[in-house]
């Protein structure tokens, strides 16, 4: 295949990040064009005029690279490549190019903590020899111990267990996720410069920008001896240290990396666009989105805070200030590939334990998906009113709640083995999507058994079940976007509300148009204006519970 630039959007805009609105699609459970029962690329390809009528500015595509799917696609064989299970690399490019059709630009995933333990170069580096250019391109380290039989350091995976695997020759492997997954060492020249060579390779075929998964943790210090943590692993990342002191996460060196990475997306014109997974602390996650960097980071804060007022008002105030400082915009995310939906989030008691309630089958405690509904609705509208860019994962249009009563047979996701099944995972949010009432898989594909078992309920919720339909979940998101890009103002917002919100928030945009959530479950007054969108249902004067509503007086 060529390596030149072989298409590019219709209308050029070298800062059409900053307030778009980013459909994430999750290739093997999006739509099943060959009837195999895994969603692929041509399937992507037959529903971008869904994504079109949606009004998405851009469609996100999780990785579709070869792979053994140990971690769901994240461990990749071949960086520049497709998965021959999804297609190929003309159907990749067929995709972008309809999609450019539709003036949907297109984002891919980018895997650079970790590649497959397939990979070529992993391959080799277990032929090779101990300190050989072929395992320095990963992290090889002899043990501890007796015979070095024990592990370098007390590092832990991600998904449970220790972090390093031995090999036959003694020697262990750095895997912060599964031992599928073995580590680059991003000190190695080799590595850095085959990354640019990926991005060069999608860009030059058209792709829009990246996604750049577990950003944080590509620096780690290496230096002998390694250093252990003693124990002092943080619950959560947004424990680490602040002066970037982690030995293998957030550390200062990784920003080296991603300036590196800016100059290549600048070649481009416009210039690629990336944004960072990076689950740290909000004042380091801008580091990543400077200008000269990638300039997004995912903020992840709003999936964390629970449903209220004050909460999200705090999360809005230090996002936009953040966002402000690092000359970035803001990112908003509600629901992804990584977590629980958030119907179903909002469906549960404040503080219910998101795990415990998977593993009882969803049935412990008993989610109120009637609220969850109405509470997802309300906080999307209020989203999709703030500045910034928004990111929407595959089916939140249709209100689908998590499946949380998948089998243990059906499971795929690592966390389940690797926990000895005390955590669930992430499944039940990657459920093939329906598309239609009735037939195979609700219109996911040909095939009566898709890769995830979708319940038999999912017919109701389908895009045909909702398409047209006035009140409906997708209706309501195809007039949220519809109206967005009518009212697009700039990047800052005014909050109306006196003093410290307890119940409402209320904001206005700098084109003149209001938006009014009510957190509370009892109606507050509406105040004066024409009524643009709703979340639900108004009353006479009075603004709902749990409900949304944009204004222009």
């Amino acid at each position: 295949m060529t390596d030149k630039h072989v298409d590019t959007p219709t209308h050029p805009d070298a800062d059409w990040w900053r307030q778009a609105v980013v459909y994430q699609v999750y290739p093997r459970t999006f739509a099943d064009a060959d009837g195999d029962g895994l969603g692929d690329i041509k399937g992507v390809t037959s529903r971008l005029d869904h994504l079109q009528g949606l009004g998405v500015d851009a469609v996100w595509l999780s990785p579709f690279y070869p792979s053994a799917l140990a971690d769901g696609g994240y461990d990749v064989d071949d960086y520049r490549d497709v998965d021959p299970r999804l297609g190929t690399l003309a159907d990749v490019d067929e995709m972008i190019h309809e999609a450019h059709q539709r003036d949907i630009r297109v984002i891919v995933d980018i895997v650079p903590n970790h590649s497959s333990d397939r990979h070529a170069w992993f391959v080799e580096a277990l032929a090779a020899e101990p300190g050989s250019p072929a395992r320095e391109r990963y992290v090889f380290r002899d043990g501890t111990g007796p015979d070095g039989a024990e592990p370098p350091t007390d590092w832990m995976s991600h998904f449970g267990g220790p972090a390093w695997t031995r090999v036959p020759d003694g020697q262990w492997y750095l895997h912060l996720f599964t031992r599928e997954q073995p580590d680059f060492n991003w000190d190695n020249r080799e590595v850095r410069d085959d990354f640019l060579r990926t991005l060069r390779f999608w860009s030059d075929r058209g792709v829009d920008g990246f996604r750049v998964d577990v950003a944080h943790a590509l620096a780690k210090d290496l230096s002998d001896p390694l250093r252990n943590l003693g124990g002092r692993h943080p619950d959560a990342l947004t424990e680490l240290p602040m002066d970037g002191s982690h030995p293998y996460f957030d550390r200062e060196e990784v920003h080296e990396i991603f300036r590196e990475w800016r100059e290549v997306l600048d070649e481009y014109d416009p210039p690629r666009s990336a944004v960072a997974e990076a689950w740290v602390a909000n004042s380091r996650r801008v580091l990543y989105a400077r200008p000269d960097e990638l300039g997004q980071a995912f903020n992840f804060e709003l999936v964390r805070a629970g449903w209220g007022a004050p909460q999200w008002h705090v999360v809005v105030d230090e996002s936009l200030s953040a966002a402000q400082v690092a000359g970035a915009s803001a990112t908003w995310v509600l629901s992804n590939h990584d977590v629980v939906r958030h119907v179903s989030r909002y469906a549960l008691p404040a503080g219910a334990d998101l795990n415990a309630w998977l593993l009882s089958g969803g049935t412990d405690p008993e989610p109120d998906l009637e609220r969850g509904l109405r509470r997802a609705r309300a906080a999307t509208a209020f989203m999709l009113a703030l500045p910034g860019s928004a990111y929407l994962f595959q089916g939140e249009e249709l209100g689908l709640p998590e499946v949380a009563d998948l089998a243990p047979e059906d499971l795929q996701d690592p966390i389940w083995e690797r926990t000895e099944h005390q955590e669930k995972g992430r499944d039940g949010c990657r459920v093939p999507i329906p598309w239609e009432k009735d037939g195979p898989s609700f219109g996911f594909g040909a095939s009566d058994r898709p890769t995830l078992p979708q319940p038999a309920w999912f017919g109701d919720l389908s895009v045909q079940a909702q398409d047209g339909v006035e009140g409906s979940t997708l209706e309501l998101y195809r007039e949220a976007l519809r109206l967005r890009r009518e009212l697009r103002g700039d990047e800052s917002l005014e909050w109306l509300h006196d003093g410290e919100p307890t119940t409402t928030l209320h904001l206005r945009r700098s084109s003149g148009w209001e938006c009014v959530t009510n957190f509370s479950d009892a109606p507050v007054p509406l105040p004066a204006g024409e009524v643009l969108l709703a979340s639900g249902p108004l009353g006479d004067g009075e603004l709902p519970g749990e409900t949304t509503v944009w204004l222009r007086r």
